[in-house]
């Protein structure tokens, strides 16, 4: 693993913590990944289907994160995408 793997695996991780601290109901994502169940393809599941946050607060922490983590533009939006594709809680508008 490269270093900027390394960064952006630790944003990832920071940002899915932050998310699920903040959704409905609140979880902690350290617990979640621990206790997740594995598929046939070897991949932990999230049941993310059972957390709700906010539209902009979801922004709001990618934004932040981002910003730490010193991303330039490009993989500003790639995080942001890998965020939204990945295991985040469902969205709920304002």
């Amino acid at each position: 693993m490269t270093a900027k793997d390394k960064k952006i695996n630790d944003a990832l991780m920071e940002c899915y913590t932050e998310l699920y601290s903040n959704s409905t109901p609140s979880a902690n994502f350290q617990e979640l990944m621990d206790n997740a169940t594995i598929n046939e393809r070897g991949q932990k599941e999230i049941p993310f289907m059972d957390y709700e946050i906010e539209e902009k607060t979801m922004s709001d922490i990618i934004a932040k994160v981002s910003k730490k983590y010193k991303f330039d533009r490009l993989l500003t939006d790639r995080f942001r995408a890998t965020v939204y594709l990945g295991c985040s809680p469902k969205n709920k508008r304002d």
